[in-house]
């Protein structure tokens, strides 16, 4: 067995603590390795004053981690699951994914409770498309701003750039032990999440057997079933983490269930269904909702944010 692992991470607060997260674990049960961090820095990363979406590209957060894999300079990176491509490069793999946190999206206010108290007309900032088209939807008269950066920036920016509220991964805010500053929590029927939200993905070389055998401690497998049904979905419409889209997985005695949405990015027009079956049909589950969702109306959605320029 190796006498060293070397994780490959990007440098922000919450990535370390994922980074950390996976590297203790490892230590944990293989104490005769030593378990080393390596940061990166990525085009997402470096890249802050425009929306993902209009940066284009599907890798905006893994392509500089995956060089490295391939270089032998280090053997495994730590993503978060909804910024990782749902096609990986061939001589890559996804090796584990942990067990999700909270999936949800959460409301950090300085004045106010929820989103239903925010005033007529206030500033609410996100980096995602998903959540401002979904916000729309129910506030149709909120002024929705780009705010991008890490966690600590975006809470920074709440209040020098004078935001009434943002909106967050609860995940996120929770590792960082900054759950004290969420004012509302999002259901998942209330605004449906991002693809693998609150799950890490642990991606390493396909050769690497080795490897492949000491992550299965971070594996959870319903994670990973409801995950691949996500992913399914995402993949079958060709989208990245750019597409105002959600789609959320639970499973309960063996049963997958899918809820998903596609929504203009005014919120006006938005085509939402659900579809259940055996978590192992994760794969087929995921295509025939996105199918659904596509011929529904989502079609008409994505065409017109290509035509505008939104999505590349």
């Amino acid at each position: 067995m190796r006498d060293t692992i070397r994780i490959g991470t990007r440098s922000s607060a919450l990535a370390l603590w994922q980074a950390n997260y996976v590297a203790d674990t490892l230590r944990k049960h293989y104490p005769q390795c030593k378990v080393e961090l390596v940061h990166h820095s990525t085009k997402g990363d470096r890249i802050l004053e425009k929306p993902l979406a209009e940066i284009g590209g599907k890798g905006l957060f893994t392509e500089e981690l995956e060089a490295s894999m391939r270089d032998g300079s280090i053997d495994l990176a730590v993503h978060s699951l909804k910024d990782m491509p749902t096609e990986l490069p061939e001589d890559l793999v996804l090796g584990a994914i942990t067990e999700r946190e909270t999936p949800c999206d959460a409301l950090v206010s300085p004045k106010y409770k929820t989103l239903d108290q925010l005033p007529q007309g206030a500033k609410v900032g996100t980096s995602s498309l998903r959540r401002q088209a979904q916000l729309l939807n129910r506030r149709p008269d909120l002024q929705i701003s780009v705010l991008r950066g890490n966690v600590q920036t975006r809470l920074n920016k709440l209040e020098t750039e004078n935001f009434d509220a943002i909106v967050l991964a609860e995940a996120g805010l929770k590792r960082l032990g900054l759950e004290s500053v969420i004012t509302q929590t999002f259901t998942s029927d209330e605004i449906i999440p991002a693809v693998g939200q609150g799950a890490l993905g642990i991606e390493c070389r396909k050769d690497d057997t080795e490897m492949l055998d000491m992550l299965s401690v971070l594996h959870d497998e319903n994670t990973m079933w409801a995950t691949r049904g996500e992913r399914s979905f995402l993949r079958q419409l060709e989208g990245g983490c750019q597409v105002p889209m959600g789609v959320h997985g639970t499973i309960y005695k063996g049963q997958l269930t899918l809820k998903a949405i596609i929504a203009s990015l005014d919120g006006k027009n938005c085509f939402e269904g659900e579809l259940s079956g055996p978590k192992e049909k994760a794969d087929m589950l995921g295509r025939n909702l996105a199918k659904a969702l596509y011929e529904e109306g989502g079609k008409a959605i994505i065409d017109d944010l290509v035509e505008r320029g939104v999505l590349k």
